[in-house]
């Protein structure tokens, strides 16, 4: 609305000042942009994949650190095929990836054992000098 010059009533103005509003809205808004991370970051994955021919064997390479067992009973542990001790995993470990370029293990849980299970043994690949540990799941071991 205009403004008068004189002569009329002097009426108060009824009407909000938007611009200040305006700037606070384009402050938060160049905030908000610069606080948005450009790249997200995260864990890389590594997942066995199943083979693309079903009639080729596994490879003989991969390490497989299985853990058998249910909740409160008797543990079993196997690198691959062959049955361990726990105390015998680790030495078995570094014995096999002190010859290796690539060191890469799996580390396969059985569902009812608790975690801390797993953990112990991803623990004793860290302390054999693995540098990739990955997790198989059940749904990657069922190949889905």
């Amino acid at each position: 609305m205009g403004m008068g010059g004189g002569g009329g009533t002097n009426r108060a103005v009824s009407e909000i000042n938007v611009t200040p509003l305006i700037d606070v809205l384009l402050v938060l808004l160049i905030i908000f942009m610069v606080i948005v991370p450009v790249t997200p970051k995260g864990l890389d994955a590594l997942v066995p994949q199943p083979p693309k021919n079903k009639d080729a064997e596994p490879n003989k390479d991969t390490i497989v650190v299985s853990i058998n067992g249910a909740k409160g009973g008797p543990v079993s542990y196997l690198i691959n095929t062959d049955s361990f001790n726990k105390s015998d995993i680790e030495p078995k470990l570094q014995q096999i990836f002190s010859v290796r370029q690539d060191k890469v293990m799996f580390v396969k849980g059985d569902p009812d054992l608790n975690y801390g299970t797993i953990a112990e043994v991803i623990d004793m690949g860290h302390q054999a000098g693995v540098d990739n540990i990955g997790i198989i799941t059940p749904k990657v071991a069922q190949g889905n």
